[in-house]
């Protein structure tokens, strides 16, 4: 984790929790408190450039909406007299919002943006088709100190436990028909035309694709995508790290139109002179492996609309 992170950390080891012993008591074992939520910070990905806006030293103090009414305020007033006297701190609304004292109800629902049922701990399907992966992605992040009472951290590892199985697969449905439409499909039509920005449009959706699908198949939430990649990275690392430097090598990749010059569409040649077709070829058959794996198909056919129908007949 990141040095903010580790402050917040002795924040609430040396300070915090001492004064919710101290004037809490009765109620310590009723407050559940962590680092999680928005923020860099929360992920571990806050360096020097992250300090120019919403930084500073603080936790997450979660409690129930009737403990708020019981104590809620007076553990606020307290919790914000020691943040405001940490060195450096110059919490902005928005930081003072991210952290301090707040509802298990509230935490979840304002990242999640829908009305959560922390109580009987439970989502609908029609709740987890709504959820956004990001958004899923924050919701879980970071770490929690302490939970005596448990309602917190049992939400949390109700999303930890990823979606269900009909949703997970309609995702991944998506992810490989996005994919294999925007760069098995339109990238050579665009780039045959010459219309190099619907390509470049083309290789972006692709690119993005084939990241969501990495996360997909390994059960992950994705982040914000200013992250996801360095997340991707850090879960590939843990494998051979083929995949993300795929990944990286097809981001970098640049556009040839002279590889297309005065080539006619073929829809069943690929043009391997062009290294966003050769990479994509590549990602594509790392998807495959993946799906074979997941026990989705027994094919090696690198074509991923092929898989679209298969899932869905599992569904």
């Amino acid at each position: 984790m990141s040095d903010a992170f580790e402050n917040s950390r002795r924040f609430y080891v040396n300070q915090v929790s001492k004064m919710i012993h101290d004037k809490f008591g009765q109620y310590e074992d009723r407050i559940a408190v962590g680092i999680a939520g928005e923020g860099s910070d929360c992920f571990g990905y806050d360096d020097f450039m992250s300090r120019d806006h919403d930084f500073g030293t603080g936790v997450c103090l979660w409690i129930t909406d009737e403990d708020k009414e019981l104590f809620g305020n007076d553990l606020k007033r307290e919790y914000d007299e020691l943040a405001k006297k940490q060195p450096g701190n110059n919490l902005t609304r928005r930081l003072s919002d991210r952290r301090g004292v707040m509802t298990i109800h509230d935490f979840y629902s304002n990242i999640l943006g829908i009305d959560c049922n922390t109580g009987d701990c439970m989502l609908t399907e029609r709740d987890w088709r709504t959820l956004d992966y990001t958004c899923l992605a924050t919701a879980v992040n970071g770490d929690v100190f302490r939970d005596d009472l448990g309602q917190f951290s049992a939400f949390r590892r109700l999303l930890l436990d990823y979606y269900p199985d009909s949703v997970w697969k309609t995702h991944i449905i998506n992810e490989l028909h996005r994919f294999s439409a925007a760069l098995q499909v339109n990238y050579a039509r665009c780039m045959t035309r010459g219309d190099i920005v619907a390509a470049r449009l083309c290789h972006t959706q692709g690119l993005e694709a084939a990241m969501e699908l990495y996360f997909l198949m390994n059960r992950v939430y994705a982040p914000y995508y200013k992250w996801t990649f360095r997340r991707l990275e850090e879960l590939d690392m843990i494998a051979s790290g083929r995949y993300a430097a795929l990944i990286k090598e097809l981001a970098a990749a640049d556009m040839d139109i002279s590889c297309w010059e005065g080539r006619e569409y073929r829809p069943n040649i690929l043009n391997m002179d062009d290294k966003i077709v050769m990479l994509t070829e590549r990602i594509a058959g790392c998807i495959v492996a993946y799906l074979r794996k997941l026990g989705f198909t027994d094919s090696q056919d690198p074509y991923l609309e092929k898989y679209v129908d298969e899932i869905i007949k599992s569904l």
